[in-house]
This record gives structure tokens, sequence and C-alpha cells, in this order.
């Protein structure tokens, strides 16, 4: 954990924004990098039924795009919380969000996840899928979940 970056997973929300502040101290108490990423989940085709909208590819770009600009100015934030010498590396994959988290903490070797989680219980819980905790569950390395 001393020598590797902190993964950080954001969908841009103010939970996640939390997470990040954990993961900009523990970054700093262990000098190591930042990673961030968000993970854009893929349009599926449906029928129109006749309503004119963005085709997948379209849509996939529009949000790649979105992504992107809300990114560089997490980048910016984060930049002036860390001394020199720190990196913040960055990254927008698409598919599913726990094998892409997953994925990223694997293939970047990264010492730990500093991840949100939105706190769901009882039947919200039950409806929808809980990412942070199967991060938890199924990762190789420490995770933080921070609510």
């Amino acid at each position: 954990m001393r020598t590797r970056h902190i993964l950080c997973p954001t969908d841009f929300s103010e939970t996640a924004s939390h997470a990040l502040g954990y993961a900009v101290e523990m970054a700093n108490l262990y000098a190591v990098d930042i990673r961030l990423l968000n993970v854009i989940s893929l349009p599926y085709g449906a029928p129109d039924f006749g309503i004119v909208i963005d085709s997948p590819a379209e849509l996939l770009q529009d949000q790649e795009a979105y992504a992107d600009e809300k990114m560089k100015k997490m980048v910016a934030e984060v930049r002036e919380q860390m001394p020199s010498g720190l990196l913040v590396h960055t990254n927008i994959r698409s598919g599913g969000v726990l094998a892409q988290i997953l994925e990223e903490a694997e293939e970047r070797e990264v010492g730990m996840i500093v991840i949100a989680s939105h706190g769901h219980t009882g039947i919200s819980h039950m409806l929808s899928p809980n990412v942070a905790e199967a991060v938890a569950n199924q990762a190789l390395c420490p995770v933080l979940v921070v609510k």
C-alpha cells in the first residue's frame, strides 16, 4: 500500500466528493499518487418508437465528454491539495461499474481503493446494487468505504 497508487472511483456525486477527500488525505499521508476513475454504463439499444434521440454511439460520446469535463475540474481541485511531486491520474471507462473498478485496480496494481457508499438501507438497498459493498468483498487490495 505504501508505494502504490490510491484508486478513487467517482460518479461525481456529493458522496463521491466526500470519499475523494479521504483519498487525498491517504495519498498525502503515504506520499502516493491518486487515480480517479469514472465508469460510464454502456447505453443499450431499444426501439425508439418514432422518437428522435441520439444513437447509442452519440449518447456514449456525450457521456464521455461530460465525464472528461468533470474529471478536469476534479483534477484541478485535487492538485491544489497535494504536494508537488504527487500526481493525479484519470481514467474514464465504460461497461459494468463493478467489473471496471476491479479491472482498473488489478491492471494498475493499486494499493487501496477509496470508494463512496450511498448508504441505502432496507428495500432501497435490495433494489439498487451496492457497488461499494461488492468492491469491498471482491477487491484484492484494501478498500475504504466512505458514507
